[in-house]
């Protein structure tokens, strides 16, 4: 998926005395990919060429004969014959000029003019193509070719040259095309790519490509794309779509596929086969609550920047869910302790999950870690007997369901009875944090993994140095939600504790311990950007607030290459605007750059296949590997490869990597994926109605 329209920058006031710049957006074209091959009518798999004519009649050229499309059917038509290998291609202009590449070089004629060899010369390079293995005149009749060296474009007399240094992603090529509107795309050994003149894309694995090597491209005037390869025939065509319309999709998918037991968990499912959405498995997960409650604060922001029904039933069925996870642990022959929130549910009708997740496996996990915890039974069977409830439950967790709660009660929550049920069922889960030294503790009396949060561990435990500032923010973002969403001043006061006494506060302005931008684990950074958008909300006091924000902002710097509209308009939300002021005067903590415009650019471009598809760019020109020492792999001393960046600094983009859910490492090049995963939509329907609701977006 791609932009497809210029996006103008307008101001919209957020809050009355804070502007926030807002991208209006009328629509965009979105990118949908079809095969056809021998199942489909064509002669073969093997597709040596594909031809568009001007009424858009489409062609295919294979090893066993000629097929044409019509009328949505593959006809075999005799007389298609293959090009002679002497020229690589040759171009037509509308002026009559021809262009051919060559082995030995890059040749023009102009009219009936001898031909000439074109040497590109564009500021401080000079080119002697050879080896030319494409050429293509434009749209606007300006004539492109593609080398080894690069590829360049002829415009008038003026030459502009690419390589990877500019951008281009891969320079192995195979041929060329014209698209619409001086659009261009390359075929090479390993993918195909379009670029109009500003952004380059790439396409490769089988999210895009029956067969990675492209032989033939043609393009209608729509920009729809023909491709030929040996696996057979894609089509990449271009479907207008608002980003409103791409929301119900999703909404529609997770209707369709995605809601689990009849509490409605809403998680990623498992498909009977690669790439047919037809039959599929639903699963659980260890995170769940977490899932689940960023859905559900997807479904909050749009109940309130939509005032749609559906978007409140949707929220207060997510509340629901989240709510059992609290009340199924409660009685039975392990009850927990009261407030505890389990991980997961699974029917009893179903598998034991106990033979799996056994004492041995457990012992097994600690001897490599020893902070796994031993606990039996790890999925003990609710009080009515139709359930199992999954122990050891996380921070993460946690962190997912007070973000969540904050935005149910003052979004979605209309009633005195909506409101009192969230009053309850928080205070209860906070209680049992504060019941228990800050801490959730499991069925056997003791804190789950992750789940610990006082001062005893993090200031004086070398143990957890790493989730000092983390566990810190989350416990105080928690205390901040309790008070405002039950009054209770008890939660006021234990947050004032562990920051006058234990410098919680100081805690969190070192919010994450890593090396730089692509270091750590990004589970970690999605943690940190719900919870300070929650306890900046409704911190009051001055001084923390500017801790906070500052915090926030350094955190922030490093995650902007990423290009994520969850983590840009969560901060952006709180941060613009806003000022830090300490013995060196103020600092702006306005998000700069193009943040917002890479928020609405990963809307745009994030597939509406969300299988998880195999991707590689590893072999890529236009990538910077990550230096060695930001991804250290510990006290094992293994560095990781593979993990890199774009030469605009910037992450690959969201539709030439898989996503799952947004604490994805985008720094990651390769992905082996199976096409066995169908990814729900909740990670594009957060950020697209957060940006609705605080008006970075105007549709």
């Amino acid at each position: 998926m791609r932009v497809g329209l210029l996006l103008t920058v307008c101001l919209l006031p957020l809050a009355a005395e804070t502007p926030v710049p807002s991208i209006r957006i009328s629509g965009f074209a979105a990118e949908v990919r079809t095969f056809y091959g021998v199942k489909d009518g064509l002669p073969s798999d093997d597709v040596r060429r594909v031809t568009v004519d001007a009424s858009g009649r489409v062609t295919a050229v294979t090893a066993a004969g000629a097929a044409t499309l019509r009328d949505g059917k593959w006809v075999v038509t005799p007389g298609a014959k293959q090009d002679s290998t002497a020229t690589r291609q040759v171009a037509h202009a509308a002026d009559g000029r021809v262009a051919e590449a060559r082995a030995d070089g890059l040749f023009l004629k102009r009219g009936s003019g001898a031909w000439e060899r074109l040497l590109p010369t564009a500021d401080s390079r000079s080119w002697a193509p050879v080896d030319v293995r494409g050429v293509a005149f434009d749209s606007k009749g300006r004539l492109w070719f593609a080398s080894p060296q690069g590829t360049g474009v002829l415009d008038g007399d003026k030459w502009t040259l690419y390589t990877g240094a500019d951008g281009l992603p891969y320079d192995d090529f195979t041929t060329m095309a014209a698209g619409e509107n001086g659009v261009v795309w390359f075929g090479t050994k390993i993918g195909a790519i379009r670029f109009d003149g500003t952004t380059w894309e790439y396409r490769q694995g089988l999210r895009w490509l029956p067969n990675d090597e492209v032989r033939s491209i043609a393009v209608n005037a729509n920009g729809d794309a023909w491709i030929a390869t040996p696996g057979g025939l894609a089509l990449i065509a271009r479907k207008p779509m608002t980003l409103a319309e791409k929301a119900r999709f999703f909404e529609s998918e997770i209707d369709k596929r995605h809601r689990r037991t009849p509490y409605e968990y809403v998680h990623s499912v498992v498909l009977k086969r690669p790439g047919d959405v037809s039959e599929w498995a639903q699963t659980d997960s260890d995170n769940d609550g977490l899932w689940t409650s960023m859905y559900g604060a997807g479904e909050c922001f749009a109940y309130a920047a939509t005032g749609s029904e559906d978007a409140h039933r949707r929220a207060t069925k997510a509340f629901e869910a989240l709510r059992f996870l609290g009340t199924v642990t409660q009685g039975g022959t392990n009850p927990a302790p009261s407030g505890f929130v389990a991980r997961s549910i699974l029917p009893v009708s179903g598998r034991d999950p106990n033979l799996q997740d056994s004492p041995e496996h457990d012992r097994r996990k600690q001897a490599e870690d020893k902070r796994w915890k031993v606990i039996t039974p790890r999925w003990p069977k609710s009080a009515d007997g139709q359930w199992y409830w999954k122990t050891d439950t996380s921070s993460d967790e946690l962190d997912g369901h007070y973000f969540f709660y904050a935005l149910y009660y003052d979004l979605v929550a209309k009633s005195a009875e909506e409101k009192a049920r969230v009053r309850t069922h928080v205070a209860a889960l906070t209680d049992h944090l504060l019941a228990h030294n800050y801490s959730l503790v499991d069925h056997d009396g003791k804190p789950t993994r992750w789940a610990v949060f006082g001062p005893d561990q993090f200031n004086h435990n070398r143990d957890w140095w790493q989730e000092r500032g983390m566990n810190s923010l989350s416990i105080l973002a928690y205390l901040k939600v309790a008070e405002h969403i039950t009054g209770d001043a008890k939660y006021a006061a234990a947050a004032r504790t562990l920051v006058e006494k234990h410098s919680y506060d100081m805690n969190v302005l070192i919010v994450k311990t890593h090396l730089g931008a692509g270091a750590g684990n990004q589970s970690d950074d999605e943690m940190i950007f719900m919870n300070f958008y929650s306890l900046i909300k409704y911190e009051k006091d001055p001084d923390l607030r500017q801790k906070y924000l500052l915090s926030f902002h350094n955190h922030f710097q490093n995650e902007q290459p990423e290009m994520n509209p969850v983590f840009n308009f969560l901060y952006a939300a709180l941060a613009s605007g806003q000022t830090f002021t300490d013995a060196f005067g103020p600092k702006d903590l306005t998000p700069e750059g193009d943040w917002l415009e890479d928020a609405v650019d990963s809307l745009k471009r994030l597939p509406l296949d969300r299988i998880d598809w195999g991707l590689k760019n590893s072999h890529r020109k236009d990538i910077v590997p990550l230096a060695g020492s930001v991804r250290e792999r510990g006290d094992r001393g293994v560095r990781e490869r593979g993990v890199g960046y774009r030469v605009n600094g910037k992450v690959l983009p969201i539709d030439e990597r898989y996503v799952g859910f947004w604490n994805h490492d985008p720094w990651h090049l390769d992905y082996n994926g199976r096409g066995r995963s169908l990814g729900d939509g909740s990670v594009y329907l957060l950020p697209y109605y957060m940006g609705l609701y605080h008006g970075f977006i105007k549709e």
